[in-house]
């Protein structure tokens, strides 16, 4: 296994959208596993194949309180989604920032595990929150779009700033 090197917002690779899995193959089961690591590692609870730069639709989330419980979703797709909750969200791709982002309070998702099975799962509270902002990086989206364009503007500004220090 390999920690994988996590994009930072406002990386235009951020914007790529995500190819379907054709099949789950021994290659697909490694970046799973490579992936969930990097979560781990960083620490976070959820994690899109696009924050480390492969653009497959394929997404790691842990979200228990003891990180034991890995839930792999290769492409995720939601049926349904009802209600609206108010959360404030973080990224692994947005270090250090966080701000309320509304979305749907539950979700019901069909995606394929690392097996390959097909199977539905229905989530709310914090795995509904964590499963929509995965799918919106396989979109090519960062939650940070879902603020004001000042606050963005602030943000990207800050960043650039911050990796210009760095380099």
């Amino acid at each position: 296994m390999a920690l994988l090197p996590i994009l930072e917002y406002p990386d235009p690779r951020l914007k790529k959208v995500a190819a379907p899995v054709a099949a789950v193959t021994p290659e697909i089961r490694k970046l799973v596993r490579d992936m969930a690591e990097t979560m781990y590692a960083a620490p976070g609870v959820g994690l899109a194949a696009t924050q480390v730069d492969v653009h497959k639709r394929v997404i790691v989330i842990d979200v228990s309180e003891h990180k034991d419980e890995l839930r792999v979703f290769i492409n995720p797709e939601i049926l349904e989604a009802e209600g609206e909750a108010e959360c404030e969200e973080g990224c692994l791709s947005v270090p250090g920032y966080y701000d309320k982002v509304t979305r749907a309070a539950r979700v019901r998702v069909r995606a394929q595990n690392e097996n390959g099975e097909t199977c539905d799962v229905d989530a709310e509270g914090l795995l509904a929150v964590c499963i929509q902002h995965e799918m919106d990086h396989l979109l090519g989206k960062v939650f940070v779009e879902y603020l004001s364009p000042l606050k963005r503007a602030r943000l990207a500004a800050k960043l650039r700033k911050k990796q210009r220090l760095a380099g």
